[in-house]
């Protein structure tokens, strides 16, 4: 008999796949994944099993885990993606991060994650969505598994915060990176199409025709096809100037930017949570966010929510942001303070008390 089962004050022993850390994922889902298994192993109400791929992903989920449960008595298995083992002993927990094809995103948008998000709601135990914007998408498509879906947010830590760390001073990434002194303005991630770069660029363009505030546009991360095409807008609206593209930074220098910024600007097309808005928000930095996403449900009332498709809008919340950043920083700091790791944690423990 599963020892779990048979003594109620043991602690129970999941399994959590971290596959996420060990294989290709969004950046999102890996801090997603890292953020929660190492809150569980640190508070250690849950006896926590990482339990990471061997070979083939697809194989190993599917063949090897549902043996492992077994041999391991545990309680269940924890996936912090849609996918999870269909066979063997236990509970079976659910994640899903979003629907993008529910907003005409094509990215992550293949027949397979469509096919977990509406087969696995129904047959898993429960299914975590990091938002109430998700959770909605999902009651919609999946009816019969609509009571089993838990809106759990993420949380954030070190090194975010509006504080560096000892010795640490930010404005050295402004030479590293070779930024100039004008506001910052943070694009984090916005090299792929659903993250929308081409709405900030034509609120910043009309920024610059209105005579605004000077506004340094810095778009963090690898160069791809689709921010070649939008640094063909970006010469076409005469923005050279104004726009940087660091490529890939570190946590710790893109916590630096943020603390230092005036601005960290989400207008993607689909999101399921949206770290860089929690990570701006604890650095005290404004965020501009775009009305009825999961990113202005994240930021609530300390957010600057505009229009992403009207340029006028996304001008105006640029200047509010630039114009009233140390304002904003006390709303940003008592928002970000809501979304802990131990607060996400608590949730997942009170979930398996239940299933197991």
């Amino acid at each position: 008999m599963n020892a779990t089962l048979a003594n109620p004050m043991a602690r129970p022993r999941i399994g959590f796949d971290v596959s996420p850390l060990h294989a290709p994922h969004p950046p999102g889902v890996v801090r997603a994944t890292r953020g929660l298994v190492e809150a569980l192993e640190r508070r250690g109400a849950l006896e926590v099993l990482r339990l990471a791929p061997e070979g083939e992903l697809r194989s190993w989920r599917h063949s090897v885990l549902p043996k492992r449960a077994k041999g391991l008595a545990l309680a269940g298995i924890h996936s912090p993606v849609s996918a999870f083992p269909r066979g063997g002993p236990g509970a079976r927990v659910q994640t899903v991060h979003e629907l993008p094809w529910k907003h005409g995103v094509a990215e992550n948008a293949d027949w397979k994650h469509r096919f977990w998000a509406a087969w696995g709601p129904m047959r898993a135990d429960a299914v975590l969505c990091p938002s109430e914007f998700v959770a909605a998408d999902l009651r919609r498509r999946v009816l019969p598994g609509a009571n089993k879906i838990h809106v759990v947010p993420w949380g954030v830590g070190a090194p975010f915060g509006d504080l560096p760390a000892p010795g640490q001073v930010d404005e050295i990434v402004l030479g590293k990176l070779r930024l100039g002194q004008d506001p910052l303005a943070l694009c984090v991630g916005a090299v792929r199409e659903k993250k929308n770069l081409a709405a900030v660029l034509h609120g910043l363009a009309e920024l610059r025709r209105r005579n605004g505030p000077r506004v340094q546009l810095v778009v963090i991360g690898a160069e791809t096809p689709q921010l070649r095409r939008d640094l063909g807008t970006v010469a076409k609206l005469g923005l050279s100037r104004f726009v940087s593209t660091p490529g890939e930074v570190d946590d710790s220098d893109l916590a630096s930017l943020m603390r230092l910024a005036s601005a960290v600007v989400v207008l993607s097309k689909s999101e399921g949570f949206a770290f860089p808005v929690l990570e701006g928000l604890a650095s005290g930095a404004p965020v501009v966010v775009a009305s009825g996403t999961a990113q202005a449900e994240l930021a609530g009332a300390a957010g600057i929510v505009v229009e992403a498709g009207d340029p006028s809008s996304v001008a105006s919340g640029l200047e509010r942001a630039v114009n009233e950043r140390e304002a904003l920083r006390f709303d940003a700091l008592g928002r970000a303070a809501t979304f802990t790791w131990d607060a996400c944690a608590e949730k997942v423990e009170a979930l398996w008390a239940k299933l197991a």
